[in-house]
């Protein structure tokens, strides 16, 4: 018998979005928030281990292609649309409780970046996780709702196959 997260999900797939809006408000108010608060570079250290900060980010995860000359902008941009329309293509489709979940993230995280790049050429960064001299690259509500969305999906991966009866031999 199939737990209730791994039942299809073939009703609505609109309601999903609900998902991704909460996603896409939660991170541009926090941004603004960050944003009203801080100047660019400016730390408040919450725990040893951690400081809201202040950053902008004109690449990608990692600050990928952020020194770049501006193009990346428009590389990011485009690369978003894409993968946004193969998202809703894919929550369209339906799937698991769990599956719609992680898509419906990744749409908001996604959009939510989105939208910075669109407004204001990068994506403002406010989470810093450091230890001593180390330090995590600063990231965001979106990025933290894209990176759960594809934990989910991996973790479905693994379950659909665990679901999966067993091929027989003919």
């Amino acid at each position: 018998m199939s737990s209730p997260a791994s039942i299809d999900v073939r009703v609505d797939w609109t309601r999903w979005l609900w998902l991704s809006a909460a996603v896409i408000a939660f991170d541009q108010l926090t941004k603004y928030v960050i944003l009203a608060a801080f100047r660019p570079g400016e730390e408040l250290p919450v725990t040893s281990f951690f400081s809201l900060v202040l950053a902008f980010n004109a690449g990608a995860a990692f600050s990928f292609l952020a020194g770049a000359d501006g193009w990346q902008r428009w590389l990011f941009m485009a690369i978003a649309f894409i993968a946004c329309g193969i998202m809703l293509w894919l929550l369209k489709r339906g799937g698991t409780k769990l599956f719609c979940a992680a898509i419906a993230l990744i749409i908001g995280g996604a959009l939510g970046n989105l939208y910075d790049r669109v407004v204001i050429g990068r994506v403002v960064d406010f989470l810093l996780f450091h230890y001593h001299d180390w330090h995590y690259p600063a990231f965001n509500v979106a990025d933290s709702a894209i990176t759960v969305g594809a934990a989910a999906l991996i973790l479905e991966s693994f379950r659909q196959r665990r679901d999966e009866p067993a091929a027989k031999d003919a």
